[in-house]
């Protein structure tokens, strides 16, 4: 099966994430340790993708993440916005969307990337957070193609960036 580093390496002009969930994988050490309190240095946990946003973004892919979140937020999101600087100082660009102003958007039931608006790579997970076997599945289908983009364009659209972003 082919990975996320090979597709993302394919990409010449966009990779877009939406992210729909209150929480992922409750048990990655990262988020365990900052739960007991430590300060995580993203560029110490995670050098690898970080280095692969900075060396995406410096051949000409726009990359955006959007992030649709319940508020109060949990504190899984509570973690991932303490994390978010690294992406962006990495060249990510990062939005957050109050899940209340998400009512009237069609959105599609995954979380998804989108590569050039030719490829979308839907993420599937479990109730509990964690990973499904098999945790992606690749789709070309046009249609699927046009609605995951339409979709996130939509987010995009609303969300707030995340040095403007709150957390309530």
């Amino acid at each position: 099966m082919i990975s996320f580093a090979d597709v993302l390496a394919s990409t010449q002009r966009s990779a877009a994430h939406l992210e729909m969930r209150d929480a992922y994988m409750l048990d990655d050490p990262a988020f365990v340790a900052w739960q007991s309190g430590q300060q995580i240095d993203p560029r110490q946990w995670w050098p690898d993708w970080l280095e692969l946003v900075r060396r995406t973004v410096a051949r000409g892919v726009e990359m955006r993440r959007a992030r649709i979140v319940s508020e109060p937020i949990s504190d899984y999101i509570r973690y991932e916005y303490d994390v978010t600087d690294g992406n962006v100082e990495s060249g990510e660009q990062v939005r957050w969307l109050p899940r209340r102003r998400a009512t009237d958007l069609a959105l599609p039931g995954n979380d998804y990337w989108i590569f050039d608006d030719r490829l979308v790579m839907v993420n599937h997970f479990a109730g509990n957070g964690q990973k499904s076997e098999p945790g992606y599945e690749l789709i070309e289908d046009a249609q699927v193609v046009r609605l995951c983009g339409s979709a996130f364009e939509a987010v995009w659209e609303r969300a707030v960036p995340h040095h403007e972003y709150k957390p309530v």
